[in-house]
């Protein structure tokens, strides 16, 4: 009903803080439909109202629903994103409405949750690692599985399973490849797990590891591979896949850094030496 209201007639004037509320109000309703097409309708209609906007409350629904959007549409990592700055939020008390702690875990538990979906990748390592620092999420339940996500751990089933109870309908929905959310999801995270421990690796061998057929995982790591999100090659007259290593680029960046902070402390050391005084 409140989404037939014309926001934009030039009949009446109405103030953007109206139309922002009306806007966000007719998203929230929509969301608790799981319907996240007409909720997106109406939050980018508020996307041009709330950068102008000093109502804290109206501003911080916003941000929620714009995460939960994200999350619907299965664009995790932007969603776990904005999740997390949602949880960061310092103050208790916005406006009339008084923020706690349990609806701040409960955002920093979903931007968890939808970086371990979150197609994995060098994104999705960067997020984890600043995840996996804060300290707020060891008192998680989903904790435990995002300490072997970030460890680069190879995940079996019933950690697999025991994760799949946390999560909701749409983030366990069959794909068109017949492969749920949270499949994909895993299959892709416990294939760049193994490009970190193999060398290489046969289509048979890597179908066995990752619990699907040698043909689907050729599949997987070919579009893993060609979305430069994993290092490697296929070999398909031998039938596998070499794994390329990074950690050589590494060291030659850890010694440029160590290099550039040398030479650095010289400058400083001869500046001490001729008398410069050098600002601390």
């Amino acid at each position: 009903m409140l989404s037939g209201i014309d926001l934009d007639s030039g009949i009446r004037m109405l103030d953007d803080i109206y139309k922002l509320s009306k806007c966000v109000q007719i998203a929230r309703l929509y969301l608790e439909d799981d319907d996240a097409v007409n909720a997106e309708a109406f939050i980018n209609k508020a996307s041009f109202l709330v950068s102008n906007s000093q109502h804290e409350v109206l501003n911080l629904q916003y941000k929620v629903c714009y995460a939960r959007i994200l999350d619907l549409k299965r664009k995790f990592l932007e969603a776990a994103l904005r999740y997390y700055d949602i949880s960061q939020i310092e103050k208790r008390q916005i406006g009339d409405e008084e923020i706690d702690e349990d609806a701040l875990e409960q955002s920093l538990s979903a931007a968890v949750t939808c970086t371990i979906l979150a197609a994995a990748g060098p994104q999705r390592s960067r997020v984890l690692a600043n995840l996996y620092k804060d300290e707020r999420c060891s008192k998680l339940k989903v904790y435990p599985i995002l300490q072997k996500v970030n460890l680069e751990r190879i995940l079996r089933k019933p950690e697999i399973d025991a994760f799949a109870k946390e999560l909701k309908a749409h983030q366990k929905a069959l794909l068109p490849d017949n492969f749920t959310v949270l499949d994909r999801a895993m299959i892709e995270h416990n294939l760049l797990s193994a490009s970190k421990l193999y060398t290489n690796i046969s289509f048979e061998e890597l179908g066995a590891l990752l619990g699907i057929p040698p043909q689907k995982a050729e599949k997987i790591a070919a579009r893993m591979i060609y979305e430069d999100r994993m290092k490697g090659s296929i070999d398909q007259v031998e039938a596998v896949i070499h794994f390329e290593d990074d950690t050589e680029e590494l060291q030659q960046w850890d010694q440029q850094i160590a290099g550039l902070c040398q030479a650095f402390n010289d400058i400083l050391d001869d500046m001490t030496n001729k008398g410069i005084a050098v600002p601390i």
